[in-house]
C-alpha cells in the first residue's frame, strides 16, 4: 500500500513537471518589453540610415560615369582646337550650412546594455575658394569628412561650370568647412546643392543672402535632392538666425512619431507610431522658420539673386 502511495505521488509530481514545462510560460516582465520595443526602434533607424547610404552610392556611381563623359569631351575640344587651358580665375563665396551628426552612448539597464543613438543638428561654415590651378577640387575639413561629402563637391563644381558656362579647368576649387563647436566627423551629400551655390557665386562674384540657408544633394542635371534629418537641420538653421530654410521638394512629406501607450497581457506598453504630416507647415509651426521647397539648382539661385 505504501509503495503504491509514493508510486502515485511519483505519478503527479511527473505530470505537474510536465506541465509546467509544456504549458507555462512565465509573463513577460514591463521591463523586458519595453526593451525590446526600443531595440526595435532603434534597428528601424538603422535600417533607414543604411537605405538612405546605399541610395547615396549609387547616386555617386552616376555622377562620377557623367562627370567622366563631361572631361572627356572637354580634352577632346582642347586637342582638337590646339588650347591651352583657360587661364586660372579667382573667387570667393560663403554660407552656413544645416548638418546632423550623431551621438552613440551605450546605456546599461539591469541585464542589458544597449547603444542610444541621438541626432543632434548643427551649422557648418562653408566656404568655397577659386584660385590658379590645375584643375583640382579640394576639400579642406575640420571636423573630418567622408568620401560621399568629396565626392558631392565633385559633382558640385561639375554641375556649377555646366550653369555658368565657365571652364574651371585652369582653377583649383577649394572648399574650406569648419564648426564652431566640437562635433564628431560627419559624411553625406546634403551640402551638394549649397556647394554648387557657393561655386556659382565664387565664379560670378556674386554676394550670397546670409539670412538663408539650405540643405540637399545634387546631381549632374541639376536636380536638388532628397535628404536626412530635415528637423534637426531646420531646428539648426532658426537656432543660427537663418530667416529661409530652402528643402528639396522631395523631403515635403515627414514623418513625425507619436507616443501611443497600449496594454499587452496587462502591462502597459508604450510604442513610437509613425505618422506623415506636410514639412513646410510642420516646421514652420514647431521650429519657427519660414520653408520653401526647390527641385533644381534654378529654384535655389531664384531665391539668392
Amino acid at each position: 500500500m505504501k509503495s503504491k502511495l509514493l508510486a502515485l505521488i511519483l505519478v503527479l509530481s511527473l505530470v505537474a513537471n510536465a506541465y509546467f514545462v509544456f504549458f507555462y510560460q512565465a509573463p513577460v516582465e514591463g521591463e523586458q518589453v519595453q526593451e525590446m520595443q526600443e531595440r526595435i526602434n532603434s534597428l528601424e533607424k538603422d535600417n533607414n540610415r543604411l537605405e538612405t547610404q546605399v541610395s547615396q552610392n549609387n547616386q555617386s556611381l552616376q555622377s562620377y560615369a557623367s562627370q567622366l563623359d563631361f572631361y572627356r569631351e572637354r580634352v577632346f575640344e582642347l586637342e582638337n582646337n590646339l588650347q591651352a587651358c583657360p587661364a586660372g580665375m579667382e573667387g570667393f563665396a560663403t554660407l552656413q550650412a544645416p548638418a546632423v551628426f550623431q551621438n552613440v552612448e551605450l546605456e546599461k539597464s539591469g541585464p542589458f546594455v544597449r547603444e542610444v543613438i541621438s541626432e543632434e543638428g548643427t551649422l557648418l561654415n562653408i566656404s568655397t575658394e577659386t584660385r590658379s590651378g590645375k584643375g583640382r577640387v579640394l576639400v579642406q575639413t575640420t571636423p573630418l569628412m567622408g568620401v560621399v561629402f568629396q565626392d558631392a563637391a565633385n559633382t558640385a563644381v561639375f554641375v556649377a561650370q555646366q550653369e555658368t558656362g565657365v571652364s574651371l579647368s585652369g582653377s583649383d576649387v577649394i572648399f574650406s568647412i569648419a564648426s564652431d563647436q566640437e562635433i564628431p566627423g560627419v559624411d553625406g551629400s546634403s551640402a551638394g546643392a549649397l556647394m554648387t551655390l557657393l561655386t556659382i557665386s565664387a565664379i560670378n562674384g556674386t554676394e550670397l543672402n546670409d539670412s538663408i540657408t539650405l540643405t540637399g544633394t545634387i546631381d549632374d542635371e541639376g536636380n536638388v535632392g532628397e535628404i536626412g534629418g530635415v528637423f534637426e537641420k531646420a531646428t539648426a538653421a532658426e537656432a543660427g538666425g537663418k530667416t529661409l530654410f530652402l528643402l528639396p521638394r522631395e523631403n515635403s512629406e515627414l514623418v513625425t512619431y507619436k507616443l501611443v501607450s497600449r496594454k499587452i497581457g496587462g502591462i502597459d506598453v508604450v510604442q513610437r507610431v509613425p505618422e506623415t504630416v506636410d514639412a513646410e507647415e510642420y516646421i514652420e509651426e514647431n521650429v519657427g522658420i519660414n520653408v520653401e521647397y526647390v527641385d533644381t539648382i534654378e529654384d535655389v539661385l531664384e531665391y539668392e539673386t
